[in-house]
């Protein structure tokens, strides 16, 4: 008589085809986007640089409260890749707040968006690794796509001020995904969260007066999105941190172009309302975003997560294109 092996008898396990880490990502990238329509909100009774110091400095204290025993582990190592990480943060989130102030924020997050394809074009100059021709196809769509987005006065040099800074700001934010990728196998993530948050909420106080700005009269109308930004960049950078030392930078990146479509459709639901030319630079944008990511002809396999933690501080060149 024939027996069915145990093994036969066990219902097989399915296997989601989302990683933990990268439904983590996925969560947050929403979170990210609906962050720019309480920004813009927030713009019209605080400063720039001062709401990303409050909302930075918040999110630093919570850290503190979350990490506090991590802390005492602190190394040079961590202090060295959070400062480096929080300087990012605030210079790229700081113009971009600025942009805030007379952009829409579906169109802040667009134009935002093409820090995914200057990832591989900020490695090439740092670590001289060329692009693949995909990047570059990629990063001419999502400048078609500016242009667009930005409308027919693009076509004569005429981006607004707005515009111009959240486009700067493209380039601190692609560095910060850089860095991340960099220290994530070496530093403890709980650590390099706290003090790049602090530095972050540290430079946004210090560049205050460097840009003429003085501390506005109080109001909820910035206090309360401070904190509650402050809350939400400590979960993001923290699971940034967490989940890129698992989740392959070309996977990760891809997620991270979900971020302006959760924008545009929060900021759709709060009453903008981006012409049809607009909305065709937006979708080039995104598709540049996805196309410069893509591997043709390479199994998943072939795309591996990083690995292990290590103390070594091993894998100083993250493929990130």
């Amino acid at each position: 008589m024939l027996h069915t092996p145990v093994e036969s008898r066990e219902p097989a396990r399915r296997r989601l085809p989302i990683s933990r880490q990268e439904g983590a990502l996925l969560g947050i990238t929403a979170l990210w986007g609906s962050t720019f329509l309480i920004v813009h909100l927030a713009m019209q009774h605080s400063g720039p640089w001062f709401f990303v110091g409050l909302r930075f400095a918040v999110a630093g204290l919570v850290g503190i409260v979350v990490f506090h025993r991590a802390l005492r582990g602190m190394r040079w190592r961590d202090v060295g890749a959070g400062a480096a990480i929080g300087f990012s943060i605030a210079l790229g989130y700081g113009l971009q707040t600025m942009g805030l102030q007379t952009i829409s924020s579906s169109t802040s997050a667009f134009i935002t968006a093409l820090y995914v394809p200057l990832v591989p074009l900020l490695q090439w100059l740092v670590f001289r690794r060329a692009p693949r021709a995909l990047t570059l196809v990629g990063v001419a769509l999502a400048f078609v796509g500016l242009l667009l987005l930005a409308g027919p006065d693009a076509l004569t040099i005429g981006l607004g001020w707005g515009e111009i800074a959240t486009l700067i700001s493209t380039l601190p934010i692609a560095a910060e995904i850089l860095l991340i990728g960099f220290f994530a196998k070496s530093v403890d993530a709980g650590r390099v969260t706290v003090v790049q948050l602090l530095v972050a909420g540290a430079v946004g106080f210090i560049a205050m007066p460097f840009a003429g700005e003085a501390a506005p009269s109080f109001s909820w109308a910035w206090l309360l999105p401070g904190i509650g930004l402050g809350v939400a960049s400590c979960v993001i950078q923290l699971t940034m941190n967490w989940a890129q030392r698992s989740v392959s930078p070309t996977r990760a990146t891809i997620i991270y172009a979900g971020e302006p479509v959760w924008a545009g459709l929060i900021g759709r639901i709060a009453g903008d309302r981006l012409p049809p030319i607009a909305i065709a630079g937006a979708c080039l944008i995104v598709a540049g975003v996805i196309v410069s990511e893509l591997r043709p002809g390479r199994r998943r396999a072939a795309d591996p997560a990083p690995a292990a933690p290590s103390s070594s501080g091993a894998d100083p060149q993250p493929d990130l294109g």
